[in-house]
């Protein structure tokens, strides 16, 4: 009976594991009117410590005549749906700070993850000087691996000066 306990804590403490490329199933995800894509892809290399994630994203042209700067104009975010590049998250649930470039020169962003079980806690945020002064943005990502690890379901909630989003992200493994 002990020998039984013991198994099963074993498999209850090991972690999914979601390496791997992954691409958006965009007919499935419910996305932010904001984030405009064509295509995402996602590819993910995780150890123990870490979850590294490098997103590439084909946009559609802006229409002719939205702003600079606006959505699928002007400068993209890090991270999903928001600019091609990859993020590192540690995976202790202590925070990471990375300076990236922004328009009024380098920018933190502090990212923090954690996995429990088969899920994927993630978060980052980033405070910057915008033309109405300071500008926060925070999202917290929490990924869903399916028992058969084919599907990948990201439930993001961001928050920025223009208010909250939440957009499901459905991503099958390529």
């Amino acid at each position: 009976m002990f020998a039984a306990f013991a198994i099963a804590g074993y498999a209850q403490a090991k972690p999914a594991d979601f390496s791997g490329t992954w691409n958006l199933d965009i007919p499935k995800s419910q996305l932010d009117v904001r984030m405009r894509v064509e295509s995402l892809t996602m590819t993910v290399a995780q150890t123990d410590k870490e979850l590294k994630v490098t997103t590439e994203t084909k946009r559609p042209a802006p229409p002719a005549d939205a702003p600079a700067g606006g959505p699928g104009g002007g400068r993209g975010m890090r991270g999903f749906g928001g600019g091609d590049g990859t993020v590192t998250y540690s995976l202790d649930g202590k925070e990471t700070i990375v300076e990236v470039d922004g328009p009024n020169g380098k920018m933190p962003i502090k990212y923090t993850g954690k996995i429990e079980g088969d899920k994927a806690n993630l978060s980052s945020s980033r405070t910057f000087s915008g033309q109405m002064g300071e500008v926060t943005v925070t999202t917290k990502d929490t990924w869903t691996l399916s028992a058969d690890g084919k599907t990948l379901t990201v439930v993001r909630d961001q928050t920025t000066p223009r208010g909250n989003s939440t957009s499901t992200m459905v991503f099958v493994k390529k």
